[in-house]
């Protein structure tokens, strides 16, 4: 699901709200997260999971094409955690 049909879904289960309305409630959603990540914090939605940051030293990596020494350099990259619930209802779904 991308977010424009994540606002669609949205848009349809809630016909009292304009579609504008959840467009930026969902907008804002998003932004908060990544603001909270930006700053290092961690955004627990419970029932759901969990964002945080990761950091990742530097290394030594491989070009795949040409087999050569390649540099990583070191990063932040975000990291997600699935909840309880939600595990458990993916796994009972694929049942």
């Amino acid at each position: 699901m991308i977010k424009s049909e994540l606002i669609s879904t949205l848009v349809d289960e809630n016909p009292h709200l304009y579609q504008r309305d959840i467009e930026v409630i969902v907008a804002t959603v998003f932004e908060e997260i990544t603001k909270a990540l930006e700053s290092g914090s961690r955004v627990e939605l419970r029932g759901f999971g969990a964002f945080s940051v990761r950091h990742r030293e530097a290394r030594t990596g491989r070009n795949p094409r040409s087999g050569t020494s390649v540099s990583v350099k070191a990063k932040s990259v975000p990291f997600f955690k699935a909840g309880k619930e939600l595990r458990e209802k993916v796994d009972a779904a694929k049942r």
